[in-house]
């Protein structure tokens, strides 16, 4: 990618995205990043270790199950560790690791930016609508 092809007022993307290697790289993050739970997941951590249940509850609607697989696809990333103390019953504690924590600016950031930008997507998509079913 060169500068000629950027928009102007646009930083180029780093590195050559046109080899089906990066391209896979990155959609894979994104793919991770991107998911609903995870951002929820990783910003619910960034206050501190959480026991399973507590997750849960702060989460709100999210079932057993899907927080189970987001916190195991986590642990797999390196984005999580995952802590059993020997008690009876077995205590879990979860918590990011430097890799996770390094993640939580720019969730924030995008997280921010959504907030902020969603009445205007909202009015962009009631244009949209009009004019295509016009």
């Amino acid at each position: 990618m060169t500068m000629e092809n950027t928009q102007e007022g646009t930083e180029p993307i780093p590195g050559n995205l046109d080899v089906p290697e990066a391209c896979r790289a990155v959609s894979e993050v994104l793919s991770r990043v991107g998911d609903k739970w995870t951002v929820l997941v990783v910003s619910t951590l960034g206050d501190g270790p959480k026991r399973f249940n507590e997750l849960r509850r702060a989460l709100g609607s999210i079932s057993q199950r899907m927080l189970t697989l987001t916190v195991r696809a986590l642990e797999r990333d390196g984005l999580v560790t995952r802590t059993v103390f020997p008690t009876n019953p077995p205590r879990v504690d979860y918590e990011l690791t430097q890799l996770g924590r390094s993640l939580l600016e720019p969730v924030s950031a995008l997280g921010t930016w959504a907030r902020h930008n969603r009445p205007a997507i909202q009015q962009a998509r009631q244009r949209f609508d009009a004019a295509a079913g016009a």
